[in-house]
């Protein structure tokens, strides 16, 4: 139990603490647990949310810890776990892989011609096959021990083993996907756990997940919108234009969101992609698309949700850009204080 009566919450953040300054040190001592994973082998466009974590770990510091709605949920613990410097070592060795055989196949050359690229691809895929293990084992072992978790990625492949964790742990719950993107890409460019097929491999493999809930997209392919409309009893997609253009007729945020809501089951696991946000919030995250939500439109979202009595069991954040510590990594910092405040109340 850590002793809190010396802890100034209104001081400055102690780097010698943990993420945002609080004095949890172990992961006995905290509720909440934040798993860092810094991989990012399959990024399509920028590359750099791999080295996002230590920027948001150091603006975090920065976060006011006073918040009426949350009830001083921090004092029951968040802690984040030390970044695991071979899995960074090996997704940048992949990512490099990755690169030169993008660089192939976008040329039209055939794959199995050339005896180094059929070696880079199954690589790379038992790369993503060795991370998803990782990553399940680690979620594992800390919801055994009783804990509440969160991903922080590196790119939106990185959940896939905690979600799948999650699955074996929890029973049926849905997916609230914040997201530009719609990630049911059938193994894009060959990369069977791309982040672009993220809850294309979710839906296929975790029956447990019910229901995904998709909002702000507004960047996908035919394949993708197919696959949606082809799976609409487990699939609701609210594109981004679509929510900006009843807006614009006079529907209100409050009536939008009560209808996301409706479409979620009880348990309920966040997956925020930054670059949902409009991306004048986070440039540099990889693959940033005009359009987008504020901030306090899907914090907004999430308090309905938790007032109605959802719960929720977990959350990923991912894709921060990490080129920018007073942009990307503070409004980084601001989302994951906000995730983690609201798992806590809600299974409070």
């Amino acid at each position: 139990m850590v002793d809190l009566s010396t802890f100034n919450p209104g001081e400055v953040g102690n780097p010698e603490n943990g993420i945002f300054g609080l004095p949890f040190n172990t992961v006995e001592d905290a509720q909440v647990v934040i798993l860092p994973v810094p991989w990012e082998t399959t990024v399509s466009f920028g590359a750099g949310t791999a080295r996002s974590i230590e920027p948001v770990l150091k603006a975090s510091l920065h976060i006011d810890l006073f918040e009426p709605d949350f009830q001083n949920c921090w004092k029951k613990g968040f802690y984040m776990l030390d970044v695991d410097k071979k899995i960074l070592t090996k997704s940048d060795y992949l990512r490099k892989e990755a690169e030169l055989f993008v660089d192939y196949i976008c040329h039209g050359d055939e794959v199995e011609k050339n005896t180094f690229m059929c070696k880079s691809i199954r690589e790379i895929n038992q790369g993503g096959e060795y991370l998803n293990n990782w990553v399940y084992e680690r979620a594992i072992n800390l919801l055994d021990k009783g804990k509440l978790v969160g991903v922080l990625g590196g790119d939106h492949s990185t959940p896939f083993g905690f979600i799948k964790a999650l699955a074996e742990t929890k029973g049926e719950f849905g997916i609230l996907q914040i997201d530009a993107h719609c990630g049911l890409r059938k193994a894009y460019e060959g990369f069977v756990h791309s982040h672009a097929s993220i809850m294309y491999n979710v839906l296929n493999e975790l029956p447990q997940v019910t229901k995904l809930v998709q909002i702000g997209v507004r960047d996908f392919c035919e394949e993708e919108w197919d696959y949606v409309q082809e799976h609409k009893d487990r699939i609701t997609t609210f594109l981004d234009r679509s929510i900006k253009e009843r807006m614009f007729e006079g529907e209100t945020w409050q009536k939008i969101s009560d209808e996301i809501i409706e479409q979620l089951p009880q348990n309920i696991y966040i997956s925020f992609d930054i670059d949902g946000l409009d991306p004048k919030l986070c440039p540099n995250t990889g693959m940033p698309v005009q359009g987008g939500f504020e901030t306090a439109q899907i914090f907004y979202l999430i308090k309905k949700l938790v007032a109605k009595g959802k719960k929720i069991i977990g959350f990923d954040l991912v894709e921060v850009g990490s080129n920018h510590v007073t942009t990307d990594a503070y409004v980084g910092a601001r989302v994951l204080w906000q995730l983690c405040n609201w798992l806590t109340l809600s299974n409070s």
